[in-house]
């Protein structure tokens, strides 16, 4: 639950000394292994219910202010900034949390989020390629966007394209990606060429040395022939 004085998302933690291998036990028993770290700070181990994390991930974005309070102490900021997953389940095995100071920027990457239809696609059939799918940006904690939205309407033809210097940034967010970096346009559907059977071209060229063959066969005679009249002029 979030505090009275904040409306960002809370989280509970508890101070946790099992390291190790053994915190497989921890997770056996619904717990979650974390660690808390920021600037000039010593990381703290700590676990989270993971139900209660579950619960949160779904309800927020990547670079959402989560107010973290361990031990029952007093919320502080953290920023959600990793989380270890199992390769086959995709549970949560690990997470880090960023303690952040409010007056100081952080550098993020942010999401970008592809609305509405390019005509290219719908009615040309070409496929939409996304070159890329984040951008860095840098701005103070409660300023970090969640995602960035850039509309595909402008993708009429295969020559359109929409770059970074396209985005609509907010004023109080700083853009570190190139400017001239592409974000997505859309390639045209291939054409298949329809290529002439192997065996077809080998049936021509059987039929092509057959007839070969034959002229050979039907010359002979003819030499002989002329060989026989040489030979009756001889004599």
């Amino acid at each position: 639950m979030a505090t009275a004085t904040s409306t960002r998302p809370a989280l509970s933690a508890e101070p946790r000394e099992i390291t190790g291998k053994r915190v497989a036990g921890l997770r056996r028993s619904g717990r979650l292994p974390a660690v808390v770290f920021g600037h000039g700070l010593d990381s703290t181990n700590v676990s989270v219910d993971t139900h209660d994390f579950e619960l949160l991930r779904r309800k927020t974005g990547p670079n959402a202010l989560v107010d973290l309070s361990v031990g029952g102490r007093k919320p502080q900021p953290v920023l959600i900034q990793g989380i270890q997953v199992h390769p086959v389940t995709r549970r949560p095995l690990h997470v880090d949390l960023f303690l952040v100071r409010m007056t100081e920027e952080l550098t993020v990457d942010v999401p970008l989020v592809p609305v509405g239809t390019s005509s290219a696609v719908v009615d040309d059939g070409g496929t939409l390629l996304h070159a890329i799918e984040s951008v860095r940006i840098k701005a103070l904690p409660d300023h970090l966007p969640q995602s960035i939205e850039y509309s595909i309407e402008s993708l009429v033809d295969f020559d359109a394209t929409i770059h970074v210097s396209d985005l609509a940034i907010p004023d109080d967010v700083t853009l570190l990606s190139d400017p001239d970096d592409v974000v997505a346009k859309v390639q045209a559907p291939r054409v298949e060429v329809e290529e002439v059977p192997v065996a077809a071209e080998g049936e021509e060229v059987a039929v092509g040395e057959e007839a070969a063959e034959a002229g050979a066969e039907g010359a002979a005679p003819a030499e002989g022939a002329s060989e026989g009249e040489n030979a009756g002029s001889e004599g």
